[in-house]
């Protein structure tokens, strides 16, 4: 498409994180946040009232056939994926998909097929690759500046009060693990070849509060990837996510939990989120908007997205579903 003509987007799922995808499109320039879509009409209502959008759809595969629409970001269920995918693929839309691509591997391979069959381009959205923290730690790693890898491990946990809002959706590993192992899989360059891993479950929503996984990869290298929805309520962090990664010949650390800034109030101390998508003075900021304006820029260019392929998104699904069956059955999963 010209790259002077607008980027005309639509949201596919309205709940908490679809907002902030229409929130952030909206404000974006060279990006028409052209249609919203959502089987609750009154859901729908709101948010296309606020951000004065005209097009409004609850069923997504008219939506699809809208010829003035280029992109659509599917931020459903995850339950949901694959359809709408497959469909919205099928339909020569553009896809950004959020992340997790699918439940299962099976799934996956599924959207993978679609993709090859399409003319348009996809992306699953693993926003952490659009992190500078990330981004730069990486480039030091292709740099040779730590050597080989040969040990990793993340924490990303959260507080118990946002995991009961999703845990009836997704599991702790699934839900977040699944962005350390795409980023030690990334930064790697290496396959999983065992899986060993235990969930802990002492919440009353659907599916596990936390969980442990450890692989050996292909290289040698061991990683570890820590998930637990279960901090106090009290907890500072929005999110505690730290990564360490120890080479032959030096090691990282990436400290994503420290936002820059601490808010000491009647209600205690808090690290609001600084780099992701604040909102200082009205208007989003960070790095949910420079992934959209990657994916807008592939579309322009009619480039396939790099920074994330659907293969690598596949490979981070397979390592979390391994480690939910390994947590279930006690067993190493080998691949």
């Amino acid at each position: 498409m010209s790259q002077a003509k607008a980027v005309r987007w639509g949201v596919i799922g309205l709940g908490w994180f679809g907002e902030v995808h229409a929130d952030n499109l909206a404000e974006m320039p060279d990006i028409e946040l052209a249609a919203l879509c959502t089987r609750r009409p009154d859901r729908l209502n709101e948010v296309a009232d606020r951000l004065n959008v005209s097009k409004r759809y609850t069923d997504y595969q008219e939506l699809l056939v809208d010829p003035d629409i280029d992109v659509v970001s599917i931020t459903t269920h995850i339950y949901d994926h694959r359809e709408i995918a497959i469909d919205a693929l099928r339909s020569g839309k553009h896809v950004l998909l959020e992340k997790p691509m699918a439940p299962t591997l099976a799934d996956c391979e599924q959207i993978l097929e679609a993709v090859a069959q399409s003319d348009g381009l996809f992306m699953v959205g693993h926003i952490c690759r659009f992190d500078p923290r990330v981004t730069l730690a990486k480039q030091a790693i292709e740099e040779g500046r730590i050597g080989n890898i040969i040990s990793m491990h993340a924490r990303r946990n959260l507080s118990k009060s946002i995991g009961e809002t999703v845990l009836d959706d997704i599991s702790a590993l699934m839900g977040d693990g699944i962005h350390d192992a795409d980023l030690m899989l990334w930064f790697s360059q290496a396959n999983v070849s065992t899986v060993y891993a235990q969930e802990v479950h002492p919440g009353k929503n659907k599916f596990p509060d936390a969980g442990w996984s450890i692989a050996r990869l292909d290289s040698g290298a061991v990683a570890v990837v820590e998930s637990v929805w279960h901090l106090p309520e009290s907890t500072p962090f929005t999110i505690d996510a730290r990564m360490e990664i120890i080479g032959t010949e030096g090691a990282l650390y990436i400290n994503c939990g420290e936002a820059g800034l601490a808010i000491h109030d009647a209600q205690g101390v808090k690290l609001p989120d600084t780099m992701y998508w604040p909102r200082p003075l009205g208007n989003y900021f960070g790095v949910l908007k420079e992934e959209l304006r990657y994916f807008a820029n592939c579309v322009r260019k009619g480039e396939p997205p790099q920074r994330i392929t659907p293969a690598e998104s596949a490979a981070a699904v397979a390592w979390m579903e391994a480690a939910t069956e390994s947590a279930r059955t006690g067993a190493v999963i080998t691949f």
